[in-house]
């Protein structure tokens, strides 16, 4: 370890004593309400292997070699430099808890302190955001657990994270979460993912919710069927993009304010303008219609961008909205859970495109999300054409969660966004069936009038 390393670490050290006698964990509280803020909710994961998809079985390529005390230092650096008094949250692997190497060990204690010195958030992630495609419940369930014991060891002083990351989550396992671990606040669904990465799971509502003991993206629909634990999104990404499949058409549906679809396809400039243009759509437009907004990201420690660049997407939103919070997923999480007791959410979400990737400028997209349903409509905005229901998916109808081992955790309604069936193509309002009609009507009757029709 290099001098400057050494008394980074000791300073740290120095920091870590003092907040630990002083004030225990932390002593930075987060807001008080969730209406009338906007928040900004970011994660890194640790690990060892590219996808640990269990204890002692991997998937990919080894990446001790990324993960480096230096590396961890410049990146908390860039996070308090873009967007100072930030809280963050860190997810470590189960082979990233238990390496034995001198850059693991040293990783360990640098984070611990960042937890006491920023108040960051230290949990842990099961398999590699895949774990029920490579894992039983019950495995799951006995990692959650050990996996959260050896966190709280870590920290000491009878830590306790407030969420858990996990990319998706069972239902099953998310109940056990609640029940069994008291956590209440797990990012459990990946928005519109299908077709991409190692498991699907589209069908979900991108902001919090309850979800129901069927599905974990299903919204619970009363309490019997009402799981305790708010069902966080992976990454906020580019709606109009995300209504693709997988690669479809040469874009990427995953594109938003992740790195590896904007810094990473674009470059630096428009990769950044991709980024603040997903932001915007919820601290602009979409805070003015939900009352709060809030967006999320995940940047992986391993990935291969300059610290530098995470500097410039927190500086520049925290310029254009300086009043946003950023503040643990789990401090989000119970900010939600406290403000709605169920499913009592109504969210709406408006986007032009930016004209990158697959984001169409000349398309306009509007989404609702309730509890019974989500609805999105689109139209060419510049030629002002009908709209068109692109997604129509009930959550008042029986779901069930695959049995065994897949990638295939999606729950596809009537019409989906990924047009991967014949019954997706794009349909009016009108030529919807009379039942669905009649459902949308008594939520949305404005969309009923002739107005609304363009």
């Amino acid at each position: 370890m290099n001098y400057m390393l050494k008394k980074a670490a000791l300073l740290n050290f120095v920091f870590v004593c003092f907040m630990s006698f002083a004030f225990g964990q932390t002593n930075k509280p987060a807001p008080e309400a969730l209406m009338g803020h906007r928040f900004l909710t970011f994660n890194t994961i640790i690990r060892v292997n590219q996808i640990e998809v269990s204890r002692d079985r991997n998937v990919g390529e080894d990446e001790r070699a990324l993960h480096t005390p230096e590396k961890v230092l410049a990146f908390r650096e860039a996070v308090e430099e873009g967007f100072p008094g930030a809280r963050m949250t860190w997810a470590f692997s189960w082979l990233a808890l238990n390496d034995s190497t001198e850059n693991y060990k040293e990783i360990r204690k640098l984070v611990v302190g960042y937890h006491h010195k920023y108040g960051d958030e230290i949990t842990f992630i099961p398999g590699a955001y895949f774990a029920n495609a490579y894992n039983d419940v019950e495995q799951v369930n006995k990692d959650l657990h050990d996996g959260l014991t050896l966190i709280s060891k870590m920290v000491g002083n009878g830590y306790r994270p407030l969420s858990v990351v996990a990319g998706f989550l069972s239902a099953k396992n998310q109940e056990y979460l609640a029940e069994k671990e008291n956590i209440h606040v797990c990012q459990g669904n990946i928005w519109s993912q299908f077709a991409i990465d190692n498991q699907d799971g589209d069908g979900s509502v991108c902001y919090p919710f309850y979800p129901s003991k069927e599905h974990f993206c299903k919204p619970a629909q009363n309490k019997s069927d009402f799981i305790d634990c708010v069902n966080l999104d992976g990454w906020t990404v580019d709606f109009l993009a995300a209504r693709r499949q997988g690669f479809a058409e040469g874009f990427n549906s995953r594109m938003g304010v992740g790195p590896i679809e904007t810094l990473g396809k674009h470059g630096n400039d428009i990769g950044l303008q991709e980024m603040l243009h997903s932001t915007a759509i919820h601290f602009d437009k979409g805070f003015d219609l939900n009352g709060f907004g809030w967006v999320t990201n995940c940047w992986e420690l391993s990935l291969p961008y300059d610290a530098a660049r995470l500097k410039d997407w927190l500086s520049n939103v925290k310029k254009r909205w300086p009043d946003t919070k950023m503040i643990t997923q789990g401090e989000f999480g119970m900010l939600w859970r406290a403000h709605y007791k169920s499913n009592n959410f109504n969210y709406q979400f408006v986007e032009r495109g930016s004209g990158i990737g697959g984001s169409d400028a000349n398309m306009e997209i509007h989404w609702f999300m309730n509890k019974n349903f989500r609805l999105a409509l689109l139209k060419d905005w510049k030629l002002n054409t009908p709209k068109l229901v692109i997604d129509f998916t009930r959550y008042d109808l029986k779901a069930a969660e695959p049995v065994g081992m897949t990638r295939r955790w999606s729950l596809m309604g009537d019409i989906n966004q990924k047009q991967t069936r014949p019954q997706d193509k794009p349909v009016l309002l009108s030529e919807m069936p009379k039942k669905s009609n009649l459902i949308i009507k008594k939520r949305y009757p404005s969309l009923y009038t002739h107005t609304n029709e363009k």
